[in-house]
């Protein structure tokens, strides 16, 4: 995955410069309190997802570059409005937006990065029924977004959560931003016609990174994540780590899991009580199983693609190989 980390390292100066130029306006405030997330990091795969399908289908890479940072900036509207809902105070190792700026400021500034994820967009230099077509696909993204928001909120009230309704919920969450980067960077390369294809592979790309990150909350290692450890287990987010828990452990634990996830306020031992339980469930080894059956169909669809440029698709597989098996 070296190659990848590289290439990325190499576009991401140019999203974040296109980025830096679209977030300046006046109040100053306002757009200082936009800029504090897409700046301070990020692994920039949804762009570098986008640019690499528009590369692999005859795309010029310049080109990429304003739909790509359209992207990132809705991804990190989201993460701004994600992280005053779940009242996280930290997020790639820096205080969140609203705990630096306050609430107020932060839902501003949420809303704003979601505006000018469509200023950026349209600046993009193709034929208008092609320009058209992306914003459908952002759109979609934007909209499917929330509902799966919505979802994830939802069914921290119920314990009756199915695994099917997990997927549904996490493709819709995650999957729909990644899915518009695939759909966007085959209209970026003209190629409309794999359009459809290439959402498809982003929405499964997406399912198999979160179920990774639902994965990283509980093992992985916070100075390498910069989220803090246990968040969901925090939030009583029902993981598909959780459902199969609850499905695979005894009566008695499956109840005392449930009690610790019901608290409103946890404590580090109870937290590591659940983590324990879950992990005694081997609902670990479950979700890893997962994530890979779904990395092998987002690899049957990238074997139907014409490709133009390998280079590009060989990246495209590392990505899917990245989102697996990162720890970060």
């Amino acid at each position: 995955m070296q190659r990848l980390i590289e290439y990325i390292k190499m576009i991401k100066p140019k999203v974040d410069s296109y980025i830096s130029k679209v977030l300046e306006g006046e109040p100053a405030k306002l757009y200082e309190a936009a800029r504090h997330l897409p700046l301070k990091g990020g692994k920039r795969l949804r762009p570098a997802l986008l640019i690499l399908v528009a590369r692999a289908l005859g795309g010029e890479e310049e080109e990429a570059i304003p739909a790509a940072a359209s992207v990132e900036l809705l991804h990190n509207f989201t993460l701004v409005h994600d992280d005053i809902m779940d009242r996280d105070e930290m997020r790639r190792g820096v205080p969140t937006v609203h705990v630096l700026y306050g609430e107020p400021l932060a839902i501003l500034a949420g809303d704003l990065l979601y505006a000018k994820a469509y200023e950026a967009l349209l600046s993009t230099q193709k034929a208008p029924e092609l320009v058209k077509k992306m914003t459908e696909y952002l759109t979609w993204a934007g909209v499917t977004v929330a509902e799966g928001q919505a979802m994830d909120m939802m069914f921290e009230e119920r314990w009756d959560v199915s695994e099917d309704e997990y997927l549904e919920m996490i493709a819709k969450k995650t999957g729909a931003l990644f899915g518009a980067c695939g759909a966007i960077g085959a209209l970026v390369a003209e190629k409309p016609e794999y359009a459809e294809k290439m959402r498809e592979f982003g929405v499964i790309l997406g399912k198999a990174f979160q179920i990774k990150d639902d994965i990283l909350s509980l093992v992985g290692d916070e100075k390498v994540t910069g989220k803090p450890k246990y968040n969901d287990l925090r939030e009583g987010k029902r993981t598909l780590l959780v459902i199969r828990a609850l499905r695979s452990l005894p009566p008695e634990e499956a109840e005392e899991l449930k009690r610790i996830l019901s608290k409103e306020e946890k404590s580090l031992e109870e937290l590591e009580k659940a983590a324990s339980l879950i992990m005694k469930s081997k609902a670990l080894d479950y979700a890893l199983k997962v994530a890979e059956e779904l990395e092998n169909r987002a690899r049957e669809i990238l074997s139907e693609i014409e490709v133009v440029d390998k280079e590009a698709m060989d990246l495209i597989n590392e990505l899917l190989d990245f989102a697996v098996k990162r720890e970060f």
